[in-house]
């Protein structure tokens, strides 16, 4: 399953998602950091398909872990030369710019 959490700033549709396993998790590979932080990216438990929906709705999305970044690079949202892998652990954002 995946976590996510939404998020109304003004204008802007921001999301946090993450594979549920990782939540609450740190990940450190020299200077980069990413701290899966269960107060941003746990929300309500959802799967693949609907995680789909959320991107396509956001502005701004915040992605950790295989099965979330997936979902993204499947909708063409996200290059996969353009991941940052933290501890094996992929990682990826997005800004729509409209």
């Amino acid at each position: 399953m995946i976590s996510v959490k939404v998020y109304q700033q003004g204008d802007d549709l921001v999301i946090g998602a993450c594979d549920e396993h990782l939540l609450g998790k740190k990940f450190r590979n020299g200077k980069l950091q990413i701290d899966v932080a269960k107060h941003f990216y746990d929300g309500e438990r959802i799967d693949k398909k609907t995680l789909k929906k959320f991107l396509l709705d956001a502005t701004i999305a915040n992605l950790v872990g295989k099965e979330t970044v997936k979902c993204a690079i499947e909708l063409g949202l996200v290059d996969p030369d353009c991941i940052l892998k933290i501890k094996g652990v992929p990682h990826a954002q997005i800004v729509q710019m409209v």
